[in-house]
């Protein structure tokens, strides 16, 4: 099924998701959707939550369809849903003048990273430990 050029799930690429997922990790929900769902003061204080933090979780009460919340959550504040873990929604929306959180870049094929080097540092040691 082919996406939408505004689907807010697919403008960052996963890894980043999955970087702003780990972030959102120790946060508490900053703004709670009741049972009226997505009002306009809803909209208005997740519009905030977004300037002021860039990154948000948003705890839906009771969703009758949690997809299509968390989707229309993310259109209506113009941000990147970047996950729905349980009944919290994740948005992401850069600062447009001074954006904190930085996301990673995919590196360049054949490029080595600290990763790597970290990887081979422990394998090393633990081929020495066996002797």
């Amino acid at each position: 099924m082919p996406t939408a050029p505004d689907d807010p799930t697919k403008r960052l690429a996963g890894f980043q998701r999955r970087y702003l997922r780990g972030l959102a990790n120790p946060r508490k929900a900053l703004v709670q959707v009741g049972e009226g769902g997505v009002s306009d003061g809803v909209a208005r204080a997740i519009d905030r939550a977004l300037e002021d933090h860039e990154l948000v979780k948003v705890r839906l009460h009771a969703p009758d369809d949690k997809k299509g919340l968390a989707r229309e959550l993310a259109l209506r504040a113009r941000a990147e849903l970047c996950g729905l873990v349980g009944h919290t929604v994740i948005l992401y929306r850069a600062h447009p003048d001074d954006p904190r959180i930085a996301l990673p870049a995919r590196p360049a094929p054949g490029d080595r990273d600290a990763r790597d080097d970290d990887r081979n540092a422990d394998r090393d040691a633990d081929a020495r430990r066996a002797r």
